[in-house]
């Protein structure tokens, strides 16, 4: 203790001695360390917002009956043809429901997997949408709306009215705000809609709604699920999709597998309906930490620069140092220590000033039509980016004052005193 409370005040003077250039070090680790947490948390906060964009609006299992021809054709069914190789042309699709058999039961069922938060019926309907003399196709989906906002947060993207207003409305209907722009149409005013087979009814508009993508802005409309069956003439039994919602997405592929032999169902994990997207997911964070990690090791050179420029300006005192009886030991450390005391200034400052600049980034208006509900730009308060920060910052000051120090350790004292 008493030899440490020696070579610290030692180490303090040299750096104080020249303190332009104990100065411009620590800048550099400052710099290195707000540049990261600043990156780190804007890059991965606008990936988040965009992978929500996605996730909060994707089932991680989408469960339905897959329209598609028939295995077994009718010609196989012959004995005479059997045993041939029989090729066939133009098949078309078998004749087979939407509807999803012993849907509720398959819910129940799902629900009692302890890792499924939930699982949500769904019917899905084609229609036209119909304002005075303009008629538009599209899609209707009926759903139970606090399910909906419980689970996949609809209502972030709802621009206009809520998403519980469908609850308390048989009659209501939630609008893509495309198509509301389309038929000039908002709250409060009144949309027919017609199914295939030519049956009208009419719905009151008690929410807008924005996904973020156009094309399904432009054709995507939601109802209470009730009022969908009673639009297609349908038993209060009839879905065709549900939606599930898992406590660990790395499991809705085994799941999925599972689902599609225990209930002859086509179930699609979110991975395969998203290929792409999670490649793109992938290749941004590559970028992001890769920049980060490379601005933490530039900063960690500058810093093994200086602490060499030192040993060479401070050879006298080394030499006197290790003439008065310190060791090579002791000499080595004081130069680590200085490394270190860099390392600490210099790595609290960047946490400092990185915390500073993303708040000022989280205050910065972010104005889109395509995500109206995001107000301002992303940035993600993970505490682990300032762990990591901070240990970088220590980690690559003690490598870049280990080399130089060992240097200093090896100074031969006789041979400076003679030269001078």
């Amino acid at each position: 203790m008493s030899a440490l409370n020696l070579i610290l005040p030692i180490a303090k003077t040299h750096l104080l001695s020249k303190l332009k250039q104990t100065f411009i070090a620590a800048l550099g680790v400052t710099f290195g360390i707000a540049s990261y947490i600043t990156l780190v948390s804007f890059m991965t906060g606008l990936n988040n917002m965009l992978d929500d964009l996605i996730l909060n609006q994707t089932p991680h299992i989408h469960i339905y009956n897959e329209i598609e021809p028939s295995k077994t054709q009718p010609v196989e069914r012959f004995d005479l043809y059997k045993n041939n190789f029989n090729v066939i042309h133009s098949i078309k699709p078998k004749l087979s429901q939407k509807k999803i058999h012993n849907a509720f039961p398959v819910i129940d069922y799902l629900k009692r997997d302890s890792n499924v938060l939930g699982a949500l019926p769904q019917v899905n309907a084609q229609i036209f949408y119909m304002a005075g003399s303009i008629e538009l196709g599209g899609n209707l989906s009926g759903i139970n709306p606090l399910d909906e906002v419980k689970f996949f947060h609809f209502n972030d993207y709802v621009i206009k009215g809520s998403a519980q207003a469908l609850n308390t409305t048989d009659n209501g209907i939630l609008l893509g705000v495309g198509l509301a722009d389309k038929m000039s149409l908002d709250l409060g005013d009144r949309l027919q809609v017609s199914t295939i087979h030519g049956d009208v009814f009419s719905l009151k508009i008690v929410g807008i709604y924005q996904s973020g993508v156009a094309d399904i802005d432009n054709i995507q409309s939601y109802a209470n699920l009730k009022t969908v069956q009673r639009i297609l003439g349908e038993t209060q039994n009839y879905v065709t999709d549900i939606k599930v919602k898992l406590r660990d997405i790395d499991q809705a592929l085994p799941m999925s597998k599972t689902i599609e032999k225990q209930f002859n169902l086509t179930a699609v994990d979110l991975n395969t309906a998203n290929a792409q997207f999670e490649t793109g997911t992938t290749i941004r964070n590559l970028i992001t930490y890769a920049v980060s990690i490379t601005l933490l090791i530039v900063a960690g050179f500058g810093i093994y620069n200086i602490l060499n420029m030192f040993i060479y300006e401070k050879m006298n005192d080394i030499a006197i140092l290790k003439a008065t009886g310190f060791s090579g030991s002791d000499v080595q450390l004081i130069f680590m220590c200085q490394a270190m005391i860099i390392g600490i200034v210099g790595g609290v400052l960047g946490l400092l000033i990185g915390y500073i600049l993303t708040n000022i980034i989280n205050q910065i208006p972010f104005n889109t039509e395509a995500l109206p509900t995001v107000k301002t730009y992303p940035i993600n308060f993970n505490y682990w980016f300032y762990v990591i920060g901070i240990t970088f910052a220590l980690v690559s000051t003690f490598m870049a004052g280990y080399l130089p120090s060992q240097k200093a350790k090896k100074i031969d004292p006789i041979k400076i005193i003679r030269g001078q």
